[in-house]
């Protein structure tokens, strides 16, 4: 089986990363699948994850390792990982300890476009 077809076909997992080494991950709440947020992993990121359990990013404007939570203790328990079909993005399936956005608030996906204005959205 070539490259291609085992990517996206077979079961081996071969993330596939971009230029800067970099994969998009996409973090939803286990039980109720809203969106908590988006990070960037690197292959660093991801074996810490699959090691500790808990999600690891790369932190692009420190350029470093980033274990969500590090400081606040909102840390983010990972129950599952799915790969996308050419492996160049994640959905990691949390249990989220607090607040997931650095703000405060519950998702980093709290407002909503109407129109030209960001208005909260209605929980």
């Amino acid at each position: 089986m070539d490259e291609k077809t085992e990517r996206e076909a077979g079961t081996t997992f071969m993330p596939k990363f971009d230029d800067k080494g970099l994969l998009s991950a996409v973090v939803v709440h286990h039980e109720t699948r809203e969106v908590l947020m988006v990070g960037f992993m690197d292959a660093e990121a991801i074996a810490a994850t699959r090691k500790t359990g808990f999600a690891h990013f790369h932190s692009r404007s420190r350029g470093k390792l980033w274990k969500k939570g590090e400081t606040s203790g909102d840390v983010l328990a990972v129950e599952e990982i799915r790969v996308d079909c050419d492996q160049d993005a994640l959905v990691l399936s949390c249990r989220p300890a607090g607040p997931t956005c650095h703000t405060g608030a519950t998702s980093c996906f709290y407002r909503v476009m109407d129109g030209d204005v960001l208005q909260p959205v209605n929980t």
